[in-house]
């Protein structure tokens, strides 16, 4: 059975204290935790992270029957500025102690873009690029290890780790059992593979799919903005889950499947369509 959760930042706009219930309400076991985008006036520094503030939102959780299955710190490791580098560096360690202290087995993150903008370009897909991301992965893993928490890295088309190709090789340059993977479909995508996105997808569970330890589950439809394809709740899009829930009950018991891009008026209508979707295959 998926355990299937919600992105905390996309549901209603309460307290943390108000929140959580109406998130177990909808059928959700488990959320994704970003906490520079969850709460708005509370710091987020690497010097804020203490065991109090972790044991405080551990106790709120548990009281509604919630995991915390990822803690999210999506920050540049390829940003070309050394000093933000030295900053992201020690707030993914600030992370990591803080989940080993949330009982929150993973922190996730993408892989980044060569620029300060944090945009795709064409230095993304170079052998220089992947090279760089690995280097600048290496330590944050060897904490990981430290602390016993999973990092898992999130293949998004428009980034430097931008398909199952590149992400095996990082996983096996690292050879790391505490370095995973944040499989999220739809980030993988662009107007190049979309419409072969069953083979890519193929590839991906053949590639990458024992060191699979969480699933993004969303959808897309075409758009004239930005890169082409927009981002939407699960179900209400173009995907077909059915060839990743059928991986997914074969290979993965119980695993964490968070939803992405709901809104609070879809959230529970969403998960009942990923439940089908997972029945069904």
């Amino acid at each position: 059975m998926l355990q299937l959760g919600l992105r905390l930042h996309d549901a209603e706009k309460l307290p943390l204290e108000e929140l959580l219930p109406v998130v177990r309400a909808k059928g959700y076991t488990c959320a994704h935790v970003a906490l520079s985008k969850l709460f708005k006036d509370i710091p987020c520094t690497a010097s804020a992270l203490t065991p109090g503030y972790a044991h405080y939102l551990k106790r709120i959780f548990e009281k509604n029957g919630l995991d915390i299955a990822l803690l999210g710190n999506y920050l540049n490791l390829l940003n070309p500025d050394d000093g933000y580098i030295a900053e992201a560096t020690e707030k993914y360690y600030a992370h990591i102690r803080f989940a080993s202290l949330l009982g929150c087995g993973m922190v996730g993150t993408e892989t980044g873009a060569p620029n300060r903008e944090y945009k795709f370009c064409p230095e993304c897909r170079t052998d220089e690029t992947l090279s760089l991301f690995i280097k600048r992965l290496k330590p944050v893993i060897r904490c990981a290890e430290q602390y016993g928490v999973t990092v898992a890295i999130e293949p998004v088309a428009r980034h430097s780790v931008w398909g199952p190709k590149p992400c095996r090789k990082v996983l096996d340059e690292i050879g790391s059992p505490n370095l995973q993977v944040l499989f999220d479909p739809v980030n993988m995508l662009d107007l190049d593979n979309v419409d072969h996105r069953e083979e890519l997808f193929q590839e991906a569970i053949e590639l990458l799919g024992k060191d699979i330890a969480m699933v993004h589950l969303k959808d897309f439809v075409r758009s004239s903005e930005g890169y082409g394809l927009k981002s939407v709740g699960a179900g209400t899009g173009e995907m077909d889950y059915t060839a990743i829930m059928r991986f997914l009950k074969k290979e993965k018991p119980f695993i964490y499947a968070t939803l992405e891009n709901t809104t609070p008026e879809n959230a529970a209508a969403c998960r009942a369509a990923m439940e089908k979707a997972y029945e069904e295959a």
